[in-house]
């Protein structure tokens, strides 16, 4: 029976989204904020921006992550200041290119907020379904059908499974087939995805156990309490918007008797079994894993969170697990202060299906199939930060094939969420995909302060930034442009007042004239020391003061990286054409001929990233490109 005699059960939307973990979250909203009409497609309502590992949202590169996601019109940074009830600034010692904020996050109400969020998004609907099968046509995704058999027809379909794909979760002998925190799996899209010719990874995550916080003895670890001054995620809000009374968290330790539990039971883990097939992140190792990869460390540090206001629950961060149950709570029990603790939640590790990320284009579409896009832990990457940032983007792409619009695509030099997308399509990843600050080579352009200045133009453009914000955002670039001018052209003489805040700083006293913009750069004052000697200066909001005392004084380092990045920008910008056949690219190596056959790159700049091409093949393929160009010019 052909598709269009076929009208039982069939509906129509632009765009389907398919899972409402934080990456369907985002790219539901960025869709249908963009006026088309979207359905978000989840197991279970009752997990829309679940939380089924950590509860926070932030750290060390995430934090930039988050912040660019705001800058661009996403959702999770104004969620997490909404459900927050812990903030910290990591790395205030080191410089402001790894400042990262990390929030503890109110899990359920996080979720209800989300929740709250899509159901009141004009063109966006809500179902509660299983999806089994992708509907294709001559290489063009046509729609979704359920288990129950309802077709649901769409422009575009974006997939963002998370880790349900025949997830199975095992800790010692249990070995149950579902998702995360007992959810239903996705049982047969797995098997429609690779009908489709797509090929699939089988990876692994893990969680640790939850305990009850009434039976912590807390005295025995050392308290760690938020930021007396928040500093919110989202642009649109202010510190002063956020102020309200924060929970601690608290850090211990394992130690000797905790590591010898392990090591005499490590033939039970299933991680060591051989019942765990995946691949695990490096970078977030279970227990287990670091007990054994590291045999000289006598003790690894825990983290005591608290899971919500409204519950007992507290998450041991740092001793995920699938160790059998008893000894489990045996390990636990040698840890100070968790000596009497009680599970609420085993810990557990759970497999799941995820695509090869090196099958999409850097617009997150796939390049077998037209209009189906890849988004969050179905592309092999871990977290919700990196989920929720592949998200919008492919929310904003999907609109923008369908409008037949050229998509976006940030680099490695705009954004954290140009160098992680980059990453997973170009280079071959066997672990979940973590962001990393060490991953961005531009890092110290990259600051998560500097977000909108870099982005927010990018999130207008495409739709996603109200007129109110845009001119706020206007107001705030001239005002930070206004007083650098002004800061690097006011002279400073030997005043009193100027040899106080120099003598009061250690700083070397004035001789003759300076400018504040001089004294600025100097390693120990910065623009808001020297507002005394500074009579003419205005009064300006603290995150431009901010951008001011940044940008004069690492303003040489600044340029010096920019200039890196006008030289990759050559070969960022040239483009390779779809049909280019790598076979006549004549001195090629046999390895990056297939490779580039293989992976397609867009660009020479992604081309030079494929693991197993090296300069001189780039080269030889400039050389072949620019040969390419004049034929076609002769021609014409």
């Amino acid at each position: 029976m052909r598709l269009e005699d076929d009208l039982n059960m069939i509906s129509g939307f632009d765009v389907a989204v398919i899972g409402a973990g934080h990456a369907g979250c985002e790219a539901a909203l960025a869709a249908a904020r963009l006026g088309l009409d979207t359905v978000i497609f989840t197991v279970s309502v009752d997990s829309i921006a679940l939380m089924p590992c950590n509860p926070n949202v932030g750290g060390t590169s995430k934090g930039h992550l988050v912040r660019e996601l705001d800058a661009m019109g996403g959702e999770m940074g104004r969620n997490i200041d909404k459900a927050f009830i812990q903030s910290r600034m990591l790395n205030e010692s080191k410089g402001a290119a790894v400042h990262s904020l990390r929030a503890q996050a109110d899990k359920r109400a996080y979720s209800q907020y989300m929740r709250e969020t899509l159901e009141k998004t004009p063109h966006l609907t809500i179902r509660q379904a299983e999806i089994a099968k992708l509907i294709v046509e001559d290489n063009t995704v046509r729609g979704v059908e359920t288990v129950s058999g309802w077709k649901v027809m769409a422009k575009a379909v974006i997939l963002c499974t998370g880790t349900y794909l025949k997830a199975r979760c095992v800790y010692g002998e249990v070995s149950e087939a579902t998702g995360p925190n007992g959810l239903k799996a996705a049982t047969y899209l797995s098997d429609s995805l690779r009908e489709c010719g797509l090929e699939l990874m089988r990876f692994k995550t893990g969680t640790p156990a939850r305990i009850d916080g009434r039976t912590v003895d807390f005295s025995k670890m050392t308290e760690q309490k938020g930021d007396p001054s928040i500093a919110p995620f989202s642009f649109e809000n202010s510190p002063a918007d956020l102020e309200r009374p924060q929970v601690s968290c608290w850090l211990t330790y394992t130690n000797e008797a905790t590591h010898e539990i392990i090591r005499r039971n490590i033939d039970r883990s299933p991680l060591f079994s051989g019942a765990i097939k995946g691949t695990g992140p490096r970078y977030c190792p279970s227990i287990e894993d670091k007990v054994v990869k590291f045999p000289d460390k006598d003790r690894h540090q825990l983290f005591i969170e608290p899971e919500g206001l409204y519950t007992h629950e507290m998450y041991i961060s740092g001793m995920s697990s699938s160790l059998p149950e008893d000894v489990q709570h045996a390990m636990i029990h040698t840890v100070p202060g968790l000596e009497h603790a009680e599970i609420v939640r085993n810990a557990y590790a759970i497999m799941y299906d995820c695509l090869d990320p090196r099958q999409l284009k850097a617009s997150l579409e796939t390049k077998k199939i037209r209009g189906l896009f890849s988004a969050g832990q179905s592309n092999g990457s871990s977290g919700y930060e990196e989920a929720a940032s592949q998200g919008l983007i492919a929310g904003i792409n999907a609109a923008r094939f369908i409008r037949g619009q050229e998509a976006i695509v940030l680099d490695r030099s705009q954004a954290y969420i140009g160098v992680l997308i980059d990453d997973l399509v170009t280079k071959e990843n066997t672990e979940p995909y973590r962001m990393m600050t060490s991953r961005a080579e531009y890092r110290l352009l990259l600051r998560q302060d500097n977000a909108d200045l870099r982005l927010t133009p990018i999130g207008y453009e495409a739709g996603l930034i109200s007129e109110e914000r845009w001119q706020r955002f206007c107001r705030k670039k001239e005002a930070i442009e206004k007083e650098i001018i002004r800061v690097e052209k006011q002279g400073v003489g030997p005043s009193p007042a100027a040899q106080a805040v120099l003598e009061g700083a250690g700083s070397a006293l004035l001789r003759s004239g300076t400018t504040l913009g001089e004294l600025i750069r100097r390693p120990e004052l910065n623009y808001e020391m020297l507002k005394d000697c500074d009579p003419a200066r205005p009064d300006l909001p603290e995150d431009v003061k901010e951008q001011v005392n940044i940008s004069i004084k690492y303003g040489g380092y600044i340029e010096r990286q920019r200039q890196q990045v006008e030289r990759f920008a050559k070969l960022e910008k040239r483009r390779i054409p779809e049909n280019t056949d790598y076979s006549k690219v004549l001195s090629l190596r046999i390895e990056a001929r297939q490779k580039l056959e293989r992976f397609r790159p867009e660009t020479l700049g992604q081309a030079s990233r494929i693991a197993g091409v090296s300069p001189a093949d780039i080269a030889v393929l400039q050389v072949y490109l620019a040969g390419q160009k004049e034929n076609v010019s002769r021609e014409t």
